[in-house]
Parts: structure tokens; C-alpha cells; sequence
């Protein structure tokens, strides 16, 4: 029997040494990761999420091109980022679908599907989906949100209904920009993300 639990054990260590290391989930509280990493942004300059950051803060959203749920949050979207803009929060969008960089996602496309919804803030190619393993992204949209200090006070979806957007009751995303902004300790600081799987490479 304890031959049995050793030998069990031992291909147990052996197989794991085999399987890809995860990435932890990012906590609140947590500071920005790879903030200095540079990434290509549409208007051709390469940009840092620490140089997207604004004196109020930085709010990042995963992204893409041609995801059902990003069609049906466009304007939700492009409100919220517009009115982190105009408080001094950087806006950083983050496109990190790799495996379908020849359909849909390559950056001239990006370019094209920026200037057509005219999106506010940087917007990412993230080679490798070196930050969506960073911050543990899996769906686009999904959004972090850091204060002035560099610490995550919310992460999660725009709001209560991604997919329809005259049902939603909690603006989800609208209210921890305000209470941040006031000073305040976000209510609801983490929510579950609903959308499209992030195309990883593998």
C-alpha cells in the first residue's frame, strides 16, 4: 500500500513538471502587472499600460474586433471610457487574441475597427497574450480598473447583462469609476465577466 501511495505520488511531481504553470488570479489590491511591458498601439506608437495610466488612475479592458459581446457592448463600452478620459483615467483596450491574428484581430484590423467605433484611450495588440496571462484575462470585454496608486479597486464586466443592454439594473463598471473617483471604497469590487474566450495560442 505505501509502495502504491509513493509511486502515485512520484508520477504525480513528474507529470506536473510537464503541465504549463497558470497564472494566479489577479487580487484587488494588486498592482498594475508587466506595467512597463510596450505593446504596439493602432496610431503606430508602441505604448506601456504605465504610460496609459492617467493622474486619477488606469482602467484596462480586454478586448476584441469581432466578438458578439463586444458588438452588444460598443456604446456601453465607449461611454465609460470616454467619461474615464474626461477624469483623468487612462484608457488602455487590450487585444491579446493570438491564434486569430490572420482572421480578424491583426493590427490593421484593429486600426480599422478603432477609428470605425472612434473608442477612446490606447488600444493594445498584446503579443503572446503576455498581459491577459498576466492579469488572468479570459473574455473580452473584461475590465480592471486601478486607482491613482496603482492598485486594482475593480475587475470584471461593464455591467449586470452583457447581452442585453435594456435589461441591465447595475451599471456595474459606472459605479466603481464614481465611488473611486469620490474617494470611496468600491461596493461591488469584483464581478463575474461574461463574453468571448480570449484566443490564446497553443
Amino acid at each position: 500500500m505505501m509502495k502504491s501511495a509513493l509511486y502515485l505520488s512520484c508520477c504525480t511531481v513528474l507529470l506536473s513538471s510537464f503541465l504549463p504553470i497558470r497564472e494566479l488570479s489577479l487580487e484587488l489590491g494588486a498592482p498594475v502587472p508587466q506595467a512597463n511591458v510596450a505593446c504596439m498601439d493602432v496610431s503606430g506608437k508602441e505604448i506601456s499600460l504605465q504610460t496609459a495610466k492617467g493622474p486619477n488612475g488606469l482602467l484596462v479592458v480586454f478586448a476584441g474586433n469581432r466578438c458578439p459581446y463586444m458588438i452588444r457592448n460598443q456604446e456601453r463600452l465607449r461611454r465609460a471610457c470616454a467619461f474615464a478620459q474626461q477624469n483623468n483615467i487612462g484608457v488602455a483596450l487590450v487585444n491579446s487574441n493570438e491564434a486569430t491574428r490572420n482572421d480578424g484581430e491583426s493590427l490593421s484590423m484593429m486600426k480599422a475597427y478603432a477609428s470605425q467605433q472612434q473608442l477612446p484611450g490606447y488600444y493594445l495588440l498584446d503579443k503572446n497574450a503576455l498581459l491577459a496571462d498576466a492579469f488572468d484575462a479570459n473574455h473580452t470585454p473584461e475590465c480592471f480598473l486601478f486607482d491613482k496608486h496603482n492598485k486594482l479597486v475593480y475587475k470584471g464586466g461593464i455591467d449586470d447583462n452583457p447581452g442585453n443592454a435594456d435589461a441591465v439594473k447595475v451599471p456595474l463598471l459606472q459605479n466603481a469609476l464614481n465611488e473611486m473617483l469620490a474617494g470611496k471604497s468600491v461596493t461591488t469590487a469584483a464581478s463575474g465577466s461574461l463574453g468571448c474566450n480570449i484566443k490564446r495560442k497553443l
